[in-house]
């Protein structure tokens, strides 16, 4: 019997992330459920955005904030292949990889801005023109300390993220998978996801999300929960890639089954 046999698990992440973390779940034996908890969007025309960036050249460093920003961003990069490009985790690293580039700084150890910063790159920055590349309306702890830093830094954002918008009959549908205990796990990505997800909840559904486990990449975002209200569980995985979130979950049934 596969490790995650009788396990449901709803997927919170955009439409097109959701399906390759679905997957890795069924493989273990896991059934799936998806709601899209936040919409990403691209965001402005690209030849503007270029012609206002000027020669990417002229940069130090250009750090891609997350997979996303690869996604609507990496067109900038014109398929110049002597760009130095900075990961802000592994995710954002091999999206980058598999757009044809290489990444040349990203984190030791960790996954999000704190961990990048600690890189070495970044102990003398004073006076290196940064590029960051990112969604809008993100964290800013990137830009605000490498500013202090001495950096100077350019900001183009390239898409944005919405609220979901789920139809009721989708909502309703989950509050029946809900009330069969057809789902014991939700993985949320980002404190976005996290946010959006109670936001949008049903009463019932609101009521539901404390009874299973949630799990989350690192502490900020189970903090975010628990400031929201959440009393459910959360299983902290190693970061937000997927296999890490499911490395979690399988962590969690094991010692549910006393294995």
């Amino acid at each position: 019997m596969l490790p995650l046999h009788a396990v449901g698990v709803l997927v919170t992440r955009p439409q097109q992330q959701a399906m390759p973390l679905c997957r890795l779940l069924e493989a273990q034996g896991a059934s799936t459920f998806r709601l899209p908890a936040i919409e990403i969007k691209p965001l402005g025309d690209r030849r503007d955005l270029a012609a206002r960036l000027g020669s990417l050249a002229n940069f130090d460093l250009i750090i891609f904030s997350s997979a996303n920003a690869v996604r609507f961003g990496a067109t900038l990069l014109e398929q110049k292949r002597d760009l130095t490009l900075a990961a802000i985790g592994p995710a954002t690293a091999r999206a980058l990889n598999q757009a044809g580039y290489r990444v040349a700084v990203q984190p030791m150890a960790g996954f999000d801005s704190e961990s990048l910063l600690r890189h070495p790159q970044f102990n003398s920055a004073a006076g290196q023109r940064i590029l960051l590349i990112k969604g809008s309306h993100g964290r800013d702890l990137l830009q605000s300390e490498l500013t202090r830093r001495g950096a100077q830094v350019t900001v183009a954002d390239v898409y944005r993220r919405e609220r979901a918008n789920p139809s009721a009959a989708d909502l309703a549908a989950l509050e029946r998978h809900f009330a069969a205990r057809a789902i014991q796990v939700i993985t949320a990505t980002s404190a976005e996801i996290a946010g959006s997800l109670l936001e949008l909840a049903t009463p019932a559904l609101r009521s539901d999300f404390d009874r299973v486990h949630w799990v989350v990449p690192g502490a900020r975002i189970a903090t975010s929960l628990r400031e929201c209200g959440l009393k459910g569980a959360i299983l902290q995985a190693d970061s937000a890639d997927d296999q890490d979130l499911v490395s979690a979950i399988l962590r969690w049934r094991a010692s549910e089954s006393g294995a």
